[in-house]
């Protein structure tokens, strides 16, 4: 029996993709339920490696490029692309995030149209990444652990971990060298007004946003990125530049209403990349800072890889 602590999308990555392997796991998660894992729960879902590029390492692109055909076998994925636009006054930011990736289409204002039609007339130009996807990570962790149970392995809720585990994917709850956390706060809008189907991110030089759809009409509105390690709930400046950033997106927003507010703390290396860590027989994966559902596939599958060989390694 593989045991491993934290019930998050790194945890429960690592779970399914040993127990697809044949290896019987147990996931031990000290919270009642899969909410009460604040980082995992309020994650946008974004599965955008391509717009990542823009400030992350190379590697990003690379871990997350498989990702949407892994999360294919266990959740829904919206292949729609992500829209990169930006005010009139803000076209320099435009320009300088083209600058810095790649795969992407350039489109003008009827294209945007064709796109996205309640956005007709707001923007001029836009950046198209028609490669990029988006699933519901609240979705997304519910059919992990259907899938984990249905493959004979068990998820524990309500049960703090043994001492003595053989993974360790708990975040900011484990002590590492050089783990930090990154504080983000986001905002969860109910505007059945407004129809946009895809990811938005709108470009500012203070705080940019992306917008999320989730379906009828309620759409994930994110994130700030602050170096904190508070709990405390979201801002008022943080929520007041997040919600202005909506209305300049769309008018329609004004009306929205706010359904839900939230604050996550994402554990985070200097480099900002997840790292595989042996110590003490155990292993970590930590540190994934805003790309956990992008790079937690590739590095489970890391991750059960390296644990066989050790296995084969003891066995021989």
């Amino acid at each position: 029996m593989i045991t491993i602590a934290g019930a998050g999308v790194a945890g429960l990555c690592v779970a399914l993709e040993l127990a697809r392997r044949g290896h019987p796991v147990t996931v031990f998660e000290q919270g009642e339920s899969l909410e009460l894992n604040q980082s995992s729960h309020l994650a946008g879902g974004m599965l955008a490696p391509w717009c990542e590029k823009v400030s992350a390492p190379e590697d990003v692109v690379r871990l997350g490029a498989g990702a949407a055909d892994w999360w294919a076998k266990v959740t829904e994925v919206q292949r729609s692309g992500t829209l990169v636009v930006a005010p009139p006054r803000d076209q320099a930011e435009l320009r300088q995030f083209a600058s810095r990736t790649e795969q992407y289409e350039q489109l003008g204002d009827n294209r945007i149209a064709d796109l996205e039609p309640d956005l007709a007339g707001r923007f001029s130009k836009a950046l198209f990444f028609d490669q990029e996807c988006h699933l519901d990570p609240r979705q997304a962790r519910q059919e992990l652990v259907l899938q984990i149970e249905k493959l004979g392995s068990e998820v524990r809720f309500g049960e703090p971990a043994p001492e003595q585990v053989d993974i360790d994917c708990r975040g900011g709850a484990v002590d590492l060298p050089e783990l930090r956390m990154v504080r983000g706060e986001m905002v969860m809008l109910e505007c059945p007004d407004v129809t946009i189907t895809r990811t938005v991110r709108l470009l500012h030089p203070r705080i940019p946003i992306y917008l999320v759809p989730r379906g009828n009409g309620i759409y994930m509105l994110g994130a700030t990125m602050v170096e904190s390690a508070s709990w405390r709930a979201i801002s008022l400046r943080s929520a007041l530049e997040l919600l202005g950033a909506a209305f300049a997106l769309h008018p329609g927003f004004g009306e929205a209403s706010v359904i839900e507010t939230g604050v996550g703390l994402r554990p985070a290396f200097p480099d900002n990349l997840p790292r595989i860590i042996k110590r003490d027989d155990k292993y970590h994966l930590n540190g994934f800072y805003r790309h956990g559902y992008l790079l937690a596939p590739a590095m489970a599958q890391q991750l059960a890889d390296q644990f066989e060989q050790e296995q084969m390694k003891c066995a021989s």
